[in-house]
């Protein structure tokens, strides 16, 4: 089943399959499932053959079937699809490519062994098997998914039927969130997060999931490559992505599709056949005005159906700081993190070595004690200390070096951009999702245009 899927000669069935999919399971879990299932075991016989092209195959199945992780929590599939799935089956599939052989990223089992000493530690005496998988597993899969994704090489098709793979999911959430959301009339838009706009769930990983659709519907119809077969109607599920997105109220999810698109446009705008030229850029520069009239646009609908509370939440403003009686600091802007950061960096003060075990921060912080970490770095510093500041710096460089080759070609462009949008990810997330570990993973790979193969 996969195979028709990554061949996608069907561009519009799948889309409008994948919307019905999302749409049908606000009915019955089992809409879901029998389709899960039915992708991962009709898989299973290409990936464990090796075969031409199996790194691909076996990349496109992790790819789709954990992107459905957010989609099972929302109709309900567990225990059928575990809540977590996307991080138990990642963390499976990845073991399986490292076991056979795709392994290039060395540096990925340094980042996991930095991991483990904090799981011999529990300053708290509260922590369980449950909160140590809550936490843990998410950077344990990207240290994984650097020594699986890093140097293998996949061709410019195969990086865009990846990425296509990535999006159809996305296309579920947006169809379930659309059709859940009552009429907008009966919502009473607040400064806050929205549950119902979310389709009736969280709305931070909701957010996440639909602002991640918007930059790959972005990429598709900025390239013309016709996610759908048809470009107005890529542009049309663009607009859906934007604004169901920021009527979740939760910005993260949103400023982090938007960033990632900024640094597209950026680097299409800075580079033509890998070098300078003003007269390209003007003419990109140009090219992006129709994109960005159409954000504001779209935000400005968005905000006129919220009654002028989008912009509003957007600016940092809650109830208390509009009505007067609260001052608009930097914690209220974001939504009570940086009070988390500033107590998190006091556990470190206090345990700067090894810090308090995995999972033990949220008990032991002062003002923000049982608050689940949203900001990765800071429970890296406090939970594993040291240690973990050294697995946050090598994440870091290995940033670094996709910047200092971004200007090379608008594929490492994307690759960039990618794991903008995943390190963002995790300052509002944490690593709780599929999506940092996922996207981190993809951004290491190394791109090339067929004809260049002999050359690599």
């Amino acid at each position: 089943m996969l195979k028709y899927l990554f061949e996608n000669k069907n561009p519009l069935f799948w889309i409008i399959f994948h919307f019905i999919l999302g749409g049908l399971s606000i009915l019955s879990p089992w809409v879901l499932i029998p389709w899960f299932y039915l992708v991962l075991l009709t898989s299973l016989p290409s990936i464990l053959k090796r075969t031409v092209n199996h790194f691909v195959k076996l990349s496109g199945l992790i790819v789709y079937v954990i992107s459905f992780e957010l989609l099972g929590r929302m109709s309900g599939t567990s225990p059928f699809i575990p809540y977590e799935m996307g991080k138990y089956l990642f963390f499976i599939l990845l073991c399986y490519g490292i076991l056979i052989g795709y392994r290039r990223g060395w540096i990925g089992l340094l980042m996991l062994f930095l991991l483990v000493p904090a799981l011999l530690i529990d300053a708290s005496g509260q922590v369980g098997v449950k909160h140590i998988i809550f936490n843990l597993l998410g950077p344990v899969n990207v240290a994984l998914a650097i020594v699986y994704f890093k140097n293998q090489l996949v061709s410019t098709e195969e990086l865009k039927s990846l990425l296509r793979l990535l999006s159809l999911p996305a296309i579920s959430v947006l169809a379930f969130v659309i059709i859940k959301t009552p009429d907008f009339e009966n919502i009473e838009f607040e400064l806050g997060a929205n549950f119902k706009t979310a389709g009736g769930f969280g709305s931070n990983q909701v957010s996440t999931v639909l602002g991640l659709g918007a930059f790959l519907v972005y990429w598709f119809w900025r390239n013309k490559w016709h996610l759908s077969g048809y470009r107005w109607l890529d542009l049309g599920l663009l607009i859906l992505f934007t604004i169901r997105g920021l009527l979740t109220f939760s910005r993260g999810g949103m400023i982090g599709g938007a960033i990632a698109i900024f640094v597209l446009i950026f680097y299409q705008t800075a580079t033509s056949d890998y070098r300078w030229s003003p007269q390209r850029a003007v003419f990109n520069v140009i090219k992006a005005v129709p994109v960005v009239m159409i954000f504001f646009l779209v935000f400005a609908y968005a905000n006129n159906i919220s009654g002028g509370n989008l912009a509003l939440r957007y600016q940092g403003e809650t109830p208390g700081t509009v009505a007067g009686y609260r001052e608009k600091t930097l914690n209220v802007v974001f939504t009570n993190r940086v009070n988390v950061f500033i107590d998190d960096l006091e556990l470190w003060r206090k345990h700067p070595f090894l810090g308090v075990g995995v999972g033990a921060s949220m008990y032991l912080r002062d003002d923000t004690r049982r608050v689940a970490p949203h900001l990765e770095l800071s429970r890296l510093l406090s939970e594993h200390g040291l240690l973990g500041a050294f697995y946050f710096l090598i994440l870091c460089g290995l940033g670094y070096k996709l910047f200092k080759k971004a200007h090379s070609t608008h594929y490492d462009a994307i690759l960039l951009a990618i794991f903008v949008l995943a390190l963002f990810t995790t300052f509002h997330s944490a690593m709780r999702t599929y999506i940092s570990p996922l996207l981190i993973g993809l951004s290491m790979l190394i791109v090339y245009e067929p004809n260049e193969v002999e050359q690599l």
